[in-house]
């Protein structure tokens, strides 16, 4: 019996003298062989892409907010302004993402129409096409998930914000003691100027109504600034609370249509569950269709054998 050679060297030699006949260098040819060994991974989809960058603006708000929380909720950091500017910019982030969520959704729907949409591996079935579909909407469903829990960490520095409001805006109530007003004892010691006196107390009495209203006009002045304050902030409440109730109901069509998604991703489970046992089936049957076949080869040689054998020995 003859001895096997391994002829791999000769292989890659006769390799490399083609490609120096065909101009390549060394450097292109190591670079060649690399390329072999460590395959660059395959191109990302426009999806894929879009998804990303929708995570990596979530991720930007969420440090947005955790930078400025202080800054947001201490009173004696910044005034109401530069509150008020954080509150925008975090609204313009919101926004921002919220529409990127809502292309990648139009995206998927547009490509589930259209069934355009590129399968796992390049191939071209309905299964693999669908569960593309459902993973998109695992990927959209996942994104917006935690873009309500960023936004749920701003609302609850918001809610401080609405009640320190709220706490400065309460009235006070201030005390006012009234002027006691001691009555004027006659002088025992000095009857000389007991005239006097009475002069003097006739005028202090005159005089006390006056000091009253003055009182009187002081504390009205002070309380309209106060009620005047306290319409301010209640109207800015009121603001806020429009704000607050706008947000909600954009949180609960969120909500909504995370819940059909759930519906679609459970249908689309369904549908991959059972793709995955008639895959099993087919499976199952493709191995008996394989032993049969591999016992009636063996019949076949079996008998094919005890023909020949028999011709020979009739022949004989």
């Amino acid at each position: 019996m003859s001895r096997v050679r391994d002829r791999t060297e000769d292989f890659k030699e006769a390799l490399r003298v083609a490609a120096l006949s065909h101009g390549y260098t060394e450097a292109q040819m190591a670079a060649l062989m690399s390329s072999f060994i460590i395959r660059k991974p395959p191109p990302k989809s426009p999806f894929t892409n879009a998804a990303i960058k929708t995570l990596e603006s979530i991720r930007e708000l969420e440090r947005f907010i955790v930078k400025h929380r202080r800054d947001y909720v201490d009173l004696h950091r910044t005034t109401e302004r530069e509150r008020d500017n954080i509150e925008h910019e975090v609204g313009v982030f919101v926004k921002a993402c919220k529409e990127q969520i809502d292309i990648l959704k139009n995206r998927i729907h547009e490509e589930e129409k259209s069934g355009s949409a590129k399968t796992w591996l390049g191939t071209r079935d309905e299964s693999s096409r669908l569960d593309l579909i459902a993973h998109q909407h695992g990927v959209v469903l996942i994104l917006s998930e935690r873009l309500h829990s960023v936004t749920a960490q701003f609302d609850r520095l918001r809610s401080m914000r609405f009640q320190d409001a709220i706490n400065r805006a309460m009235p006070r109530k201030k005390i006012q003691k009234k002027p006691e007003i001691k009555p004027d004892e006659p002088s025992k010691s000095n009857l000389v100027l007991k005239s006097d006196v009475s002069k003097i107390g006739d005028q202090e009495v005159s005089a006390a109504p006056m000091r009253v209203q003055e009182l009187l006009d002081d504390e009205t002045r002070a309380l309209q600034v106060e009620l005047t304050s306290l319409l301010d902030a209640v109207q800015e409440t009121e603001t806020k609370m429009m704000e607050m109730s706008a947000l909600n109901h954009l949180m609960s069509t969120h909500v909504l249509q995370q819940t059909q998604q759930i519906q679609y991703l459970y249908d689309q489970a369904v549908e991959a569950t059972n793709n995955v046992e008639r895959g099993n089936k087919e499976l199952s049957q493709a191995i008996q269709r394989n032993s049969s076949s591999r016992t009636f080869l063996l019949l076949f040689f079996f008998v094919l054998t005890f023909s020949v054998l028999f011709l020979d020995w009739y022949n004989n």
